[in-house]
């Protein structure tokens, strides 16, 4: 039989839930870069899924489907994983964060061949994977997974020094991005605060679910002592929040009480993210923890000079020569103001640093090569079979 002859590798995606994040962003572009005729593939998520976000996948080889899990400990959904699996009869087992581990046990008991989990980044109230808890329990079922599948240098040597995973079963593959989708992108429009009267606005923008983890108020906090620094930029200086979730009331309340809610807009959830990097003079994530953030590397690809704490792959991701001045530590906002305020004193450092990421981006972290090493993990199902 020839691999043309081979029918597809069916792939089962296991996620809490199928909507806007960088995990699920990192999932549709492995979708809709793999080959359609060689895999197929089911998202099950266990909390549904938002049909709007469903609809980037661009390929008709994907079936969605809901575990329905209810809050607490649901265990009916260990039974209805395994009434599906039972059914879809899938090569590969692909379950995504701590979420989803334990439901690893039902791929083993129905003998999925391949059992692969990914860690895409701290839980946010497990940050660094420190709770006893947590640990234990990727300890006991650590066994049920043939590889795992890390997107940073910091969560590998979690996996083997904390959790005791041999090193030959974890494989560390970075996120990639569509570079011509980012770089050719046209600069969005953007209707910024009325505040803002100067011809040629220094944009500072994030771009993330408005959740703690997102830490999008230290950016705030360090917007408004850039502003308290020098008073003379208001009228030049703005942050553009891009993004919704359950920290959204906190931040607004937030911006009024540090008196910036006039400098800054918050746009809600774009689907425009390539045409909004071209509009943005620079992008910051000041994140409480990532694993391999896919909008620092959609800002590098767009030449968007970026900012970013020292958190989980961030170090990973930059050019070496910003780590000194742009990757800063977590939750200083003092250190994150002085890493903004040198765009704002030299305008010829936005020059070179877009062409610097953008140049670093293109080099290192093409789509094309994330998909080749997963490709080549999802093959290994024909070797066991």
């Amino acid at each position: 039989m020839t691999e043309t002859d081979n029918p597809p590798i069916h792939i089962v995606h296991l996620l809490w839930h199928f909507s806007t994040g960088g995990l699920e962003n990192g999932v549709v572009n492995l979708i809709n870069h793999l080959p359609s005729q060689q895999f197929r593939h089911s998202i099950v998520s266990l909390t549904g899924h938002d049909p709007q976000f469903a609809r980037r996948i661009q390929t008709d080889n994907v079936s969605l489907y809901s575990l329905e899990k209810q809050a607490g400990h649901d265990w009916g959904t260990f039974s209805r994983l395994n009434r599906l699996l039972k059914t879809l009869q899938p090569d590969v087992l692909h379950s995504r964060n701590l979420a989803t581990l334990e439901l690893q046990i039902i791929g083993w008991w129905r003998k999925v061949p391949l059992r692969l989990h990914g860690e895409h980044g701290w839980d946010s109230n497990d940050i660094g994977g420190c709770n006893k808890k947590n640990r234990l329990l990727r300890q006991l079922l650590k066994n049920f997974v043939q590889r795992f599948i890390c997107l940073s240098t910091e969560s590998e040597r979690y996996l083997t020094n904390i959790i005791g995973i041999s090193s030959s079963r974890v494989e560390r593959i970075c996120n990639g991005v569509q570079i011509e989708k980012f770089s050719q992108a046209s600069p969005a429009v953007l209707s910024l605060p009325a505040a803002i009267t100067q011809p040629a606005p220094l944009i500072f923008a994030t771009v993330g679910r408005l959740a703690t983890v997102k830490n999008q108020a230290l950016l705030l906090r360090s917007f408004a002592l850039l502003l308290q620094q020098h008073p003379q930029q208001r009228q030049r200086c703005t942050l553009v929040i891009v993004g919704d979730g359950p920290c959204r009331q906190a931040l607004l309340q937030l911006s009024a009480e540090l008196s910036i809610e006039q400098q800054v807009l918050f746009t809600g959830n774009r689907d425009d993210i390539a045409q909004l990097m071209q509009r943005f003079s620079v992008f910051v994530l000041p994140s409480l923890a990532e694993g391999i953030s896919n909008t620092l590397l959609e800002a590098m690809a767009a030449g968007t000079p970026i900012i970013a704490t020292d958190v989980g792959g961030n170090r990973d991701l930059m050019p070496q020569v910003l780590l000194s001045r742009n990757l800063v530590p977590s939750d200083d906002s003092q250190q994150l103001m002085l890493a903004m305020q040198n765009y704002l004193l030299q305008p010829d450092l936005l020059r070179a640093d877009a062409e610097l990421v953008k140049n670093h981006c293109h080099q290192h972290f093409s789509i094309d090569t994330m998909v080749n090493r997963y490709r080549k993990l999802y093959e290994m199902t024909r070797t066991q079979t």
